[in-house]
């Protein structure tokens, strides 16, 4: 009996990124299972298969450039969609006249061109702009079992200002996710809100921790770690340094290490020597150890303004780690009671919280953090890929 074939559409997966991670890890896994191909819009020559351990497992890869468009094309596009955004109301008519204003068809017929050349049972559209753009292309794909994958929350994806949807998008996206096959959102909570307010449910499966634990923490190193990538109003590292800076007034004897790199790097450590606190913050670049470093701290802390479902919660708290949390609604779902939360964007609350950290019964919480760090194991969610895919 031959394989099926699953295809996952993403737009990257050889940089460095925690959707590409997990999607090379789900990937990866199913590949037991199924015969896999990844189509990415990476560049050919940044391909390093190293990347993630991609090189160790039977994936084929497939690399997609669109046509360019032309010039007065591209600008009456740009036209209707902005009179989309704006003013026209929020009807299936309007919904397809934006899906071709914003997918034109030169791009939309070299896509559909590239999904046909193989006879795959399945495509996975990786994050929610590739996701409804798939959704798009239904009528012109050999392939109709089409899951899209959407890995923001609902209020980073459509909250005002959004950079991938925002408010006036929110119909049209929910629009293209009932034209595909299945969606597959990160947490319960989103689920709800989609049903609650679209009268739409997704289906719900959590990201897997993503790389083996390495030694437990020990608890004894008086070190903070925060660890992701350094984007404007993200991970919120410039709350995290303000209130080091108020923790580290009476707390002259702790360490924040900052794990990542991105546009802000510089301005982060700018800010680091206003603050005076230069000396207690380490910034260090990604790394394919970074077990080492949760080995080595004593808190972990996410001081995120948005997340979809963090990976780097999983990954701390599979080494025993205590975490400070911005009370995020995907990070409460992750972690219960578990974690100590601050109110987001509040620096000054966190930096209580990260006072509250240094006095906790640090034995206990270690054990409990593992114990819930076991609901993110791999081979538990990759069965529930596996039941979705056979389902269709």
């Amino acid at each position: 009996m031959n394989q099926q074939r699953i295809c996952f559409l993403v737009e990257s997966i050889f940089t460095i990124g925690g959707v590409q991670r997990v999607t090379a890890v789900i990937a990866q896994q199913l590949s037991r299972h199924y015969d896999v191909t990844i189509v990415t819009f990476d560049p050919s020559e940044s391909v390093d298969t190293s990347l993630y351990g991609l090189d160790q497992w039977p994936i084929h890869y497939r690399f997609f450039r669109y046509p360019q468009i032309p010039k007065l094309k591209k600008q009456l596009c740009k036209a209707y969609s902005l009179l989309y955004r704006r003013c026209l109301p929020q009807i299936p008519l309007t919904h397809q006249g934006y899906a071709h204003s914003s997918f034109p068809a030169e791009l939309r017929h070299a896509l559909a061109d590239e999904l046909n050349q193989a006879p795959y049972d399945v495509i996975i559209g990786v994050h929610a702009p590739i996701a409804t753009r798939l959704a798009a292309l239904r009528c012109q794909l050999q392939c109709q079992r089409l899951i899209g994958w959407v890995h923001n929350s609902f209020d980073a994806m459509f909250q005002s200002g959004s950079f991938y949807a925002g408010h006036e998008l929110e119909r049209y996206f929910i629009y293209q996710f009932q034209r595909l096959s299945r969606t597959v959102v990160l947490y319960n909570r989103d689920a709800d809100r989609y049903w609650q307010e679209h009268s739409y449910r997704p289906m719900v499966i959590y990201n897997p921790l993503t790389l083996t634990p390495g030694n437990s923490s020990k608890g004894d190193s008086r070190k903070f770690l925060a660890v992701g990538r350094m984007t404007k109003d993200h991970k919120g590292f410039d709350l995290l340094l303000k209130a080091f800076a108020l923790f580290h007034e009476r707390n002259i004897n702790w360490t924040l290490d900052i794990v990542g790199e991105g546009p802000e790097h510089d301005s982060l450590v700018q800010m680091a020597k206003e603050s005076g606190i230069e000396k207690a913050v380490c910034f260090h670049p990604f790394t394919n150890d970074i077990q080492r470093y949760y080995s080595e701290a004593q808190v972990f802390v996410l001081s995120s303004r948005w997340e979809g479902l963090p990976l780097v919660l999983a990954e701390a708290m599979s080494h025993g780690l205590p975490v400070v949390s911005s009370d995020l609604p995907t990070c409460q779902e992750a972690m219960g009671d578990f974690a100590i939360y601050f109110h987001t964007g509040n620096y000054r609350e966190l930096a209580i919280r990260l006072d509250e950290a240094t006095r906790i019964d640090w034995p206990a919480k270690s054990a409990e953090a593992k114990s819930v760090a076991a609901k993110f194991d791999v081979e538990k969610i990759t069965q529930q890929w596996i039941s979705l895919i056979n389902s269709l």
